[in-house]
């Protein structure tokens, strides 16, 4: 944004009530770390403002509070029944033939018995393909690199549903 006035949806969300935009940012990470951060900052005057604020308390999570994360989030190929967040996140994955769509399931299965939680991708924008050789290629990481890939992955993802809540009419 060229302009100095609030974006309408930055400017709701720094006048939610507290309970209300603990909700809103726990919609978009489950980390309670993370939200108690942002939380304790608002109000932002900008949407870039509150997305390094995200950046900051992500940066900042333990392995406990990756993980707490990560529960939010279903596997890649079976978005969660009922909720358009994960199925417009994973819209690389609905057209897939049931060939990947089964090659997708045995990875992540694969990649969870290896690391202890789902395959975390930030799917936006990326085919099925893509989704299947980054699994493909990151099952073979130690658990510390994967725990970093995972933490900046987490981060896009949080800063896209941050940009949608901020950008909302």
């Amino acid at each position: 944004m060229t302009s100095n006035s609030t974006p309408p949806g930055l400017a709701r969300f720094n006048a939610l009530e507290e309970h209300a935009a603990h909700a809103a940012l726990h919609e978009a990470c489950a980390a309670t770390a993370w939200v108690k951060r942002l939380l304790a900052d608002r109000p932002y005057a900008t949407a870039d403002a509150l997305y390094e604020a995200s950046d900051a308390a992500m940066a900042a999570l333990t392995a406990e509070d990756l993980a707490e994360a990560m529960s939010g989030h279903p596997p890649i190929g079976r978005p969660k029944p009922g909720d358009p967040t994960s199925a417009r996140e994973q819209r690389g994955m609905a057209g897939a033939s049931e060939e990947l769509k089964s090659e997708m399931l045995e990875l992540n299965l694969a990649y969870q018995d290896r690391f202890g939680h789902v395959f975390l991708i930030c799917a936006t924008g990326r085919t099925g393909e893509q989704m299947r050789d980054a699994v493909k290629e990151r099952i073979g990481n130690s658990p510390e690199q994967e725990r970093e890939i995972v933490r900046t992955e987490l981060g896009k993802i949080n800063r896209i549903r941050l940009a949608r809540i901020v950008e909302e009419d």
